[in-house]
């Protein structure tokens, strides 16, 4: 794992561990890693970037922009975006092959991923409760690249990558979505049971995420987009972090309902974390965190190259060794955010992911 803290006054990193089981490779800060759904606050910010501009309304309803969502004529971009929608997610469907474990080498379009979720929808009535789903963020993609006329990686590197400076940051082709040089190798259980060898998932396609999680980045960067992220500057007007910071509602419905119960919410592509705003992402063989919290005005960062649960899990959720382990469930990038939150004294019991 890598993981990273930073102030105005100082920045700490630290790695541990090695890169790769085979060679014993120690992982370093350099290290390229996929995200995963940190993908998402980018895509979440571009929606912001394109009603700031005109080019649409967060109150838009999808079927102004993409025919056949159930329900189309009445889910807006905004419930899209913060999970409210009823569209279910492709990745968790019958339809969809499975982990990406069983293909993973297969390169998967956009319009495929958004119409294996629309085929499984709708679950509720929109705005009336909370699912996760990637499938909302794919078909925010396909709106985006709707109305700028640009394709996802254009308008990613124009409006945010650049601007930002982020020399290390890709939002890689779908035919080609390996990692640059140097990068640590990933191991998962994903289609595998409790106590079995971990798989390589290094170089397997990550196509299947788009918009959802497909993006690569590393440790400095993500420290650099982090604060951007949590105090708007560089990336959106100061009416529009606020109004992006306001969406982060847990105490009203459907957010009083588990998952979001206590001082946990979901808004605008951001989660909310007793006072850490950011988000988790988990991709086979990868698991990232990244939070910013405004009352230290830090960035706290880990990325580790597992994304293999430990703890108390439940059935279907496999781990190295079968049994209790007394301790939570939790994946390696949340437990370490967690440890780090507690230890700067701004705990975040809930869960990370």
């Amino acid at each position: 794992m890598v993981a990273a803290v930073q102030t105005p006054e100082y920045t700490w990193i630290r790695a541990l561990g090695v890169a790769d089981r085979s060679s014993e490779e120690p992982m370093t800060p350099e290290m390229y890693h996929r995200i995963g759904s940190v993908t998402k606050t980018f895509t979440a910010t571009l929606l912001l970037q394109a009603a700031g501009d005109g080019l649409l309304s967060l109150d838009d309803t999808i079927d102004q922009y993409i025919k056949g969502v159930p329900n189309g004529d009445e889910i807006t971009l905004r419930q899209m975006a913060n999970m409210t929608s009823g569209v279910a997610t492709y990745s968790e469907t019958r339809k969809f092959d499975g982990d990406p474990g069983a293909d993973p080498y297969r390169v998967w379009e956009p319009e495929e991923l958004a119409k294996i979720g629309i085929e499984d929808s709708p679950l509720f009535d929109p705005g009336t409760e909370f699912n996760y789903s990637n499938t909302n963020y794919v078909l925010l993609g396909l709106v985006l690249e709707q109305v700028t006329g640009e394709s996802i990686q254009e308008l990613t590197r124009e409006q945010i990558i650049e601007p930002l400076g982020l020399k290390g940051t890709s939002f890689p082709d779908l035919a080609d979505t390996s990692l640059p040089e140097p990068h640590a190798q990933g191991y998962t259980l994903q289609g595998q049971s409790s106590g079995e060898e971990p798989r390589n998932a290094t170089d397997w396609n990550a196509s299947w995420t788009w918009t959802a999680g497909i993006m690569i980045s590393r440790i400095d960067d993500l420290l650099a987009y982090g604060r951007a992220l949590g105090t708007g500057k560089g990336l959106l007007s100061p009416a529009q972090q606020d109004e992006r910071i306001d969406s982060l509602v847990s105490d009203v419905p459907p957010f009083d309902q588990p998952p979001l119960k206590g001082d946990f919410g979901y808004g605008l592509g951001l989660m909310k974390e007793h006072g850490w705003i950011g988000h988790g992402g988990e991709l086979p063989g990868y698991n990232t965190a990244l939070y910013y919290n405004q009352e230290l005005d830090a960035v706290l960062v880990v990325e580790a190259n597992s994304d293999i649960s430990s703890g108390d899990c439940p059935e279907g959720r496999p781990t190295m060794k079968d049994g209790p382990h007394n301790t939570p469930c939790d994946v390696p990038a949340s437990r370490i955010f967690k440890a780090l939150a507690e230890t700067l004294g701004k705990p975040a019991p809930a869960a990370a992911q």
